[in-house]
């Protein structure tokens, strides 16, 4: 990558982010935290917020949409239990950077972003960083993809008011969805393994914020 994109100071302050997730977060899983100190979140992210970027801080994007903390990004990721190769559905992919971080840690990632100007900006950064996902969709992530299901995984990155079924139904058996859900300005994060076509184990994670699912495309 051009050394003027990601500069020494950007690496730098990326492992000072990692060591941070590792010892004041407590973040184990090894591949997230490689894959964090390799792609660079300041890319991500309006100039202005540049000096910023690994500060464990939420920034605005386009259309009132936000990146996430990366203590939220590494946590959510660390709840797949991802393996290389893995079939991974991501509903919001918004600025494109929880994408990247799948992508880095060999995931055939299939995502889905209901905003056109995010959906175009991320296809777009994805490339240039080629962090590429096997697939792109602009749509309804209510819907998921049926034409590439089941998939191993799916990671939600915006609020639920519950598991939508269809999700649900996409989901290898064994596979695990990561999804916040609640119905206020504060979710809570949930990792759901699904043990047949209707039953499920389902694990609580902690509080956090997010912006809402919404089903209509803009």
């Amino acid at each position: 990558m051009n050394e003027k994109l990601d500069s020494y100071l950007h690496k730098g302050r990326r492992r000072q982010l990692i060591n941070y997730l590792r010892e004041k977060v407590g973040v184990r899983d090894a591949g997230v935290l490689e894959a964090m100190n390799t792609v660079p979140r300041h890319l991500f992210i309006e100039s202005v917020f540049d000096e910023w970027a690994y500060e464990d801080r939420a920034f605005p994007i386009l259309s009132d949409q936000t990146i996430s903390h990366p203590s939220t990004v590494a946590e959510q990721t660390s709840l797949l239990e991802l393996s290389p190769k893995e079939k991974v559905l991501e509903i919001g992919t918004g600025c494109g950077y929880q994408t990247a971080i799948l992508v880095a840690m060999g995931a055939d990632v299939y995502t889905i972003e209901r905003i056109k100007n995010l959906y175009e900006f991320s296809i777009t950064l994805l490339k240039q960083l080629n962090y590429q996902p096997k697939k792109s969709i602009y749509g309804d992530g209510f819907l998921g993809d049926n034409s590439e299901s089941p998939f191993d995984k799916i990671i939600v990155t915006c609020g639920a008011s519950e598991i939508p079924k269809i999700l649900f139904d996409q989901l290898k058996i064994g596979g695990i969805i990561v999804i916040p859900m609640g119905k206020g300005k504060e979710q809570k994060l949930y990792r759901f393994r699904k043990l047949d076509a209707k039953q499920y184990t389902k694990e609580e994670f902690g509080t956090y914020a997010f912006v809402p699912m919404l089903g209509n495309i803009t």
